[in-house]
């Protein structure tokens, strides 16, 4: 007899992503649809035993930078290794279509300063066979990958690509050129592009200093990629804001295109080191508009976000000093050779950051707020556990002791400089008061970026281990909340109605996990992108198995080669077997 499914997740802790309670049950698949949910189905082609595990959604990771990845990789990682099965990206204005021939140079530039990815690795693994936004996804749906992946425009591309070198030099536009930018948001939109999103955030520059393009744009420029959306109709509008200027001004900009797009937005949110009150501004303003009828979310990342120290990384406390240039490319057995040196460690412990990037020289000089990650990784440390209070406990200079710490374990000790949501005395990352808010939503994992500083795309492992497992009462999130606010409401928040549900008609996409033996790793470092770049990772344990269009992608954390992945053309609607939250 022909097997009724072509795969089942049987006997598996079902937890759907609507927020019900789980319950013991299969899931049947067939082709790329979830068919069945219930006891007892019949038999499968083939069949996931999941007794004693969970069975979720997918998860959905709307804030991601794999723009250039997927071009030269087929896997991506790190995002498929913690659940995700649908990434967004795009975000934060930076990206590398619409582009003419002659600036992208100035692209591959702007991403190495915004998203740290060194230019050699672009150089050699994009393949810029596209110059319009739309050919760029025609590119991108030839691509075969381990997940789904959708694409938004982004602003600082197409600012330079109507404008030229004007839009670089950051010269105000004409209303030619923002009639222009307006029509090609909605071609893009129309082509498949998920929305449109930009940065207004005064660190976003490249390593020579200079501003993004969209950092310092008028308002009405913002406002005419919003008026782009509302011309197609469709599309979600994605924006970083100007944390320099006060909360309330912030929000003002996000209610006007929300406002005059008609169409969902959301922006990145977190506290603020500077602002340390300003998130009450913000979660004010969301709940006005939603009482406004606006559909406005804040990206949150559910844990403190900041940059990763080391030799073997893009930076650390003394990486901007003048003594430390004649090492810095060097291997890291003989850097680390080299600060042993007596005299030089003298020179770089007496030295100031020299750079043009002012925001990097602020981020390489908060000895007071440095820590050893540890393994496993300590995200919460406390305020005793700094370099600095340990250096004043110990009688020596807080520098010496990151000096030191730098050169432990061979070089290969990795260091934690919390940047936002880590106020208070204990670094307790985005707390209750914005993991709680129906105006929040899971983001800001930054996967395929930040190569050599960051790995927060491993939030969801996180997640799942520090709020739920893990986590006491004062702090706890209970799982089926937790699951749906990985999966539904990411992927409504964008549009993708098909998915993030256990649902029969919603898209199969899934993960098996034993919850028990959920496990995040430390961060490593591996040699394995393009031109031998380099880029952190961050492994798990504990995913038996996760499902993209009813294909089997990895089990227990070992990709099976199969690759379903595929580019996603414009929001999704509600499959019609479904039966809506």
């Amino acid at each position: 007899m022909a097997a009724t499914f072509d795969l089942v997740v049987r006997g598996g802790t079902v937890i759907d992503g609507t927020g019900a309670d789980p319950v013991v049950g299969d899931v049947g698949i067939r082709g790329d649809r979830i068919t069945a949910v219930g006891h007892g189905l019949e038999a499968g082609r083939e069949e996931i035993d999941a007794s004693g595990r969970l069975v979720t959604p997918g998860f959905v990771d709307i804030h991601t930078h794999y723009d250039g990845q997927i071009t030269w990789e087929n896997r991506l990682a790190p995002s498929s290794g913690h659940g995700v099965t649908t990434v967004v990206m795009g975000n934060c204005g930076v990206g590398f279509a619409p582009s003419r021939s002659e600036h992208r140079e100035a692209l591959i530039k702007l991403m190495e300063g915004v998203e740290d990815i060194p230019e050699v690795v672009m150089a050699a693994g994009v393949p810029w066979n596209w110059e319009t936004f739309p050919e760029y996804l025609d590119t991108l749906e030839r691509r075969e990958s381990d997940i789904d992946f959708a694409a938004q425009l982004p602003h600082s591309p197409l600012r330079v690509y109507v404008m030229g070198q004007r839009g670089a030099d950051l010269e105000p536009p004409t209303e030619a050129d923002l009639a222009e930018m307006q029509r090609l948001t909605r071609e893009a939109v129309e082509a498949g592009a998920l929305g449109v999103s930009t940065s207004r955030n005064l660190a976003h520059r490249t390593k020579a200093g200079q501003y993004a393009p969209s950092v310092k744009t008028e308002e009405a420029e913002v406002l005419a990629l919003a008026d782009g959306l509302k011309d197609a109709g469709r599309g979600v509008y994605q924006l970083v804001p100007n944390f320099a200027l006060d909360p309330a001004e912030q929000f003002a900009l996000i209610l006007q295109i929300g406002r005059r797009s008609g169409r969902p937005a959301s922006f990145t949110f977190m506290q603020m080191p500077e602002q340390p009150d300003g998130w009450r501004v913000f979660l004010q303003g969301l709940q006005d508009a939603k009482n406004e009828g606006l559909a406005i979310r804040g990206q949150v990342i559910p844990r403190p976000t900041g940059a990763l120290f080391g030799l073997d990384l893009s930076m650390h406390p003394f990486s901007l000093n003048p003594s430390y240039q004649p090492i810095a490319h060097l291997p890291l057995a003989e850097k680390v050779a080299a600060m042993r040196d007596p005299g030089l460690r003298r020179r770089l412990l007496a030295e100031k950051p020299h750079d043009p990037n002012g925001f990097l020289r602020w981020v390489v000089s908060g000895h007071e707020s440095v820590y050893v990650l540890g393994d496993p990784p300590n995200y919460h440390p406390s305020a005793q556990e700094s370099m600095a209070a340990r250096a004043r406990a110990a009688g020596v200079a807080p520098r010496e002791m990151i000096y030191d710490a730098l050169l432990a374990r061979d070089g290969k000790e990795i260091l934690f400089r919390p940047l936002g949501n880590a106020t208070g005395e204990r670094l307790e990352g985005a707390g209750l008061d914005l993991l709680g808010s129906d105006r929040t939503v899971l983001g800001l994992g930054d996967g395929g970026a930040h190569y050599g500083m960051i790995c927060d795309a491993s939030y969801p492992t996180y997640f799942l281990t520090y709020w739920v497992r893990d986590a006491g009462p004062e702090r706890h999130i209970d799982l089926p909340r937790a699951v749906r606010m990985l999966s539904r409401e990411t992927a409504e928040t964008v549009g993708l109605l098909d998915r993030g549900l256990l649902v029969a008609g919603h898209k199969a996409d899934l993960n098996v996990i034993d919850f028990d033996r959920l496990h995040l790793y430390a961060p490593e470092v591996r040699y394995d992108l393009p031109a031998g770049g380099r880029r952190i990772v961050q492994r798990a344990d504990g995913y038996q198995a996760t499902v993209v269009s009813g294909v089997v992608t990895y089990a227990d954390g070992v990709p099976t080669g199969r690759l379903p992945g595929r580019l996603i053309r414009g929001a999704k609607p509600q499959p019609a077997l479904a039966t809506a939250p």
